[in-house]
């Protein structure tokens, strides 16, 4: 290759006057030296394998900074896998937050079933007492009555049941508190809806005509999507 290279020098070099031969003796150094390289490298690539080359590299270059996608925007049923089955969620990789739920419930009593409670005259005995009991014992069964909440170890649990004249009803609302990985709102709302539950079992003697409703989370606080309130 030196030889080819000092043919190409001496080809360059400038000249007094301009011929043909020098011209030959130019292209034909050229041409040998291209014939040197391809003995070396190979052959070069044709147009169309450069450009598909710089179109991969374009493309490869560019991934890294495409745009992610909001992980919100894909989250769905956490309860349902890729697949469509039920599952229960994994809350391993989840922090150790302060959690706490609260949930309300009404029972319309009527007016004959009402005045019954208020005076502490049904049969089975004090209403209310025995409704409050229910729910605390409910909200520490959830896991047991409903198959893919967690087995959640509450620290608190608090049921409460007031008498409403305005439209013969019982107001119920729970609490639940817990120090975990995962939230306690079906505990919360468990111990209401046991408790109204409660109270239909222990008045339906003195009324078919018993409503329980309104079964809903009022306000919850802790994990990744923090503190939450119903609009009023």
């Amino acid at each position: 290759m030196n030889m080819f290279l000092r043919q190409l020098r001496w080809a360059c070099q400038p000249q007094r006057r301009y011929s043909t031969g020098i011209s030959s003796d130019f292209a034909s150094a050229i041409a040998e030296l291209n014939k040197e390289m391809e003995s070396v490298f190979g052959e070069p690539p044709s147009a169309n394998q450069a450009c598909s080359s710089n179109a991969n590299l374009s493309t490869t270059r560019e991934t890294p900074f495409a745009p992610h996608e909001n992980a919100e925007a894909k989250q769905g049923l956490t309860h349902i896998s890729s697949s469509g089955e039920a599952q229960m969620v994994d809350v391993s990789s989840k922090e150790i937050t302060k959690r706490v739920a609260i949930a309300g419930c009404k029972v319309i009593l009527g007016k004959k079933a009402y005045d019954l409670v208020s005076a502490n005259q049904i049969a089975k005995g004090d209403v209310l007492s025995v409704a409050k009991i229910a729910g605390i014992s409910g909200a520490k069964q959830t896991s047991s009555l409903i198959p893919l909440c967690h087995n959640i170890n509450l620290s608190h649990v608090r049921v409460d049941l007031k008498l409403s004249e305005k439209d013969f009803s019982v107001d119920i609302e729970g609490e639940a508190a817990s120090t975990g990985k995962t939230g306690v709102e079906m505990e919360a709302m468990t111990a209401v809806a046991i408790a109204g539950l409660t109270v239909y079992d222990m008045c339906k003697a003195a009324s078919k005509d018993i409503t329980v409703t309104d079964v809903q989370l009022k306000y919850k606080a802790g994990g990744k999507s923090g503190e939450w309130s119903r609009k009023k």
